[in-house]
Formats: C-alpha cells, sequence, structure tokens
C-alpha cells in the first residue's frame, strides 16, 4: 500500500532538515513534544499498519485495536506520552530462518512501542537525514538498495575494480549503547527525547524457554549493547554509529591513502580500492578518531563493529 505523508507532518519534517543542514552543529531541545502531536501519532500508526505484523508480548494486535477505535488508543498513547507515564514493554523474540540453514532473531515490539518508536523516527530522521554520509544507502527516504549497486557498478566503470565484500557480523546487537547515546546527543540535547530513545535501547527480551513457557532476560541493558532488529527505530540507531566508522574512515586517511571507496548499505560494507595490496588493507583499516567532540578508538573494523565476514574477494 502507498502512503503519503500528510502535509502537517511533511512541513515539519522539512522545517527540521532545513535548520538541521543549515546548522550542523545545533542541537535540538524542544522534540519530545512533536512526538505526541495528533497527526505525527496518527501517521506513525498508519505506518505501522501498513508494514502489519503479529502481537507484542501484550498481545494486542491491530485488528483488536481497531475493533475499539484507533482514535480512542490514540489519545491514551498521547496522554501517556505528555505526561511521562508511557513505559516500553518487553520485546517478542522469534527466529527467522536464513537462507544458508541458519537462524536469525526478530524482535517483534508492542505495536504501542512500534508507533512511538515511529513517531520519534518521523521526527529525528529529517534531523539526521541531513547529517548522514553520501555512502550510506540503507533505510533513507530517496534511497535504495538498487543505488547502492549502481554505485559499486560506477566505481567498477572508474576502475576500482578490487572488492571487499564486509558483513558486519551482529552489528545490531552489538551497537554499544554509550556510543551510540553520543551519537544522537550530537544533534539532540531534549533529555526526555534521550531518555526515551535509551528506554529502547534497554528493553527486556521475552522468548520461548524451550519447555512451553517463556522467559525474560535483559542482555541488552546488562551488556550496553545493542538495538532491537524488528523495532522501527533501529534502522535510524543502526545508521546512525555507521556514521561513526565512514567519518572515522575518511578523517584518518584511509580513503585517500588506499584510494578506496566504500558503499554501505546497513551491516554490509563494500571497500572498493583500484589495486589488490590496498584492498587487502581496507580489511585491516583503522580509523581513530570520528570527529571532534566524539573519543578516539583503537579497535579496527572487526572489533570496533563487532566482527565482520570477509565474505569474497574478486
Amino acid at each position: 500500500m502507498s502512503l503519503t505523508t500528510p502535509p502537517k507532518v511533511r512541513q515539519l519534517q522539512r522545517a527540521l532538515y532545513a535548520k538541521a543542514k543549515a546548522n550542523p552543529t545545533y542541537r535540538f531541545y524542544a522534540l519530545y513534544d512533536k512526538i505526541y502531536r495528533k497527526d505525527v501519532l496518527l501517521w506513525a500508526w498508519s505506518c505501522c499498519r501498513a508494514n502489519g505484523g503479529s502481537a507484542g508480548v501484550d498481545g494486542q494486535s491491530f485488528a483488536g485495536i481497531e475493533a475499539k477505535g484507533v482514535e480512542a488508543w490514540l489519545d491514551q498513547l498521547a496522554k501517556a506520552l505528555k505526561e511521562k507515564t508511557y513505559r516500553a514493554l518487553a520485546v517478542r523474540r522469534v527466529m527467522i530462518p536464513k537462507p544458508e540453514g541458519k537462524q536469525r532473531p526478530l524482535g517483534i515490539p508492542t505495536i504501542k512501542d512500534r508507533v512511538t518508536q515511529m513517531a520519534a523516527v518521523i521526527v529525528l530522521e529529517a534531523i539526521f537525514e541531513a547529517d548522514l554520509t553520501d555512502e550510506q544507502y540503507a533505510y533513507r527516504p530517496q534511497r535504495s538498495a538498487h543505488q547502492a549497486v549502481n554505485e559499486v557498478h560506477e566505481l567498477l566503470n572508474r576502475g576500482y575494480r578490487e572488492v571487499v565484500d564486509a558483513d558486519l557480523s551482529s552489528y545490531f546487537d552489538t551497537i554499544p549503547h554509550h556510543e551510540l547515546m553520543k551519537s544522537i546527543a550530537r544533534g539532540v540535547s531534549d533529555g526526555a527525547m534521550l531518555m526515551l530513545i535509551k528506554s529502547w535501547l534497554e528493553m527486556a527480551v521475552e522468548e520461548e524457554d524451550g519447555k512451553g513457557g517463556k522467559r525474560r532476560t535483559s542482555l541488552n541493558k546488562d551488556s550496553g549493547r545493542g538495538t532491537p532488529q524488528g523495532a522501527p527505530i533501529s534502522p535510524l540507531l543502526a545508521n546512525l554509529y555507521m556514521r561513526r566508522f565512514l567519518l572515522g574512515w575518511k578523517q584518518a586517511g584511509w580513503e585517500r591513502k588506499l584510494k578506496a571507496r566504500v558503499v554501505n548499505y546497513a551491516d554490509d560494507c563494500v571497500p572498493r580500492a583500484r589495486r589488490d595490496e590496498r584492498t587487502r588493507q581496507c580489511a585491516t583499516a583503522q580509523p581513530m578518531r570520528v570527529g571532534p567532540s566524539e573519543p578516539a578508538y583503537r579497535s579496527r573494523i572487526q572489533t570496533a563493529f563487532g566482527g565482520y565476514e570477509q565474505k569474497s574477494w574478486s
């Protein structure tokens, strides 16, 4: 189903984007009240409803909410957000089969949490879209996997014939919360919004215990790492943290030294160089700093981002 952003929501997004683009160092301090605007929440509901999906740990389904009245449900959610009584529930985890026989964990938040996260994305995406790098193609307006493929093809035609196809292992599960929150706080100073995002990062996980029952764990909170795959907010957060590496790659001089280019889509990175030896160096390049206000880090790609699987050389 094709959806069109409501005019007032689009106007809000354009205003936020224009401000962020015109002043890259500006930190937005009044955002939390935007996520419980009636038009923003209604649009967030429409986006989540179009995506479908099953119920979360509370058993509440889209059909059940519609049967009782969407408007009243959204009014209750807006009230909870405004009065700051909203609390995120646990994420229901299911395992999705992968083509190679492995399984991928997928988190299913409650619909209440999905709609609230989507409302936050509607507001925050406009701000951070102005700041993401050109190499990033995933989960962005007017960008797609096809454009990433076209970029790779163009680089091939320009002489970048040596390739490292790197799939960052467990990327979503290993993003460090402290560094991620610093990346967010670089553009957002609204304490209520930051606390809301942190609560989503620390949501408990509920899964089958193999004995007919369920168990809950708080691994993300305990380890200080990971974003829930399947949650509407996760793609935006993943892009924000990936930005750290891409800026570090350039600022440490690796793009210039190796005469290489990176094409990024989600947890897939494709560094491309003109000579085989330079391409092999791409896989162990060590970006040291990602910005004047962010800490240096010494880890290689594989330790900074939870490991990588070198899938192919060509």
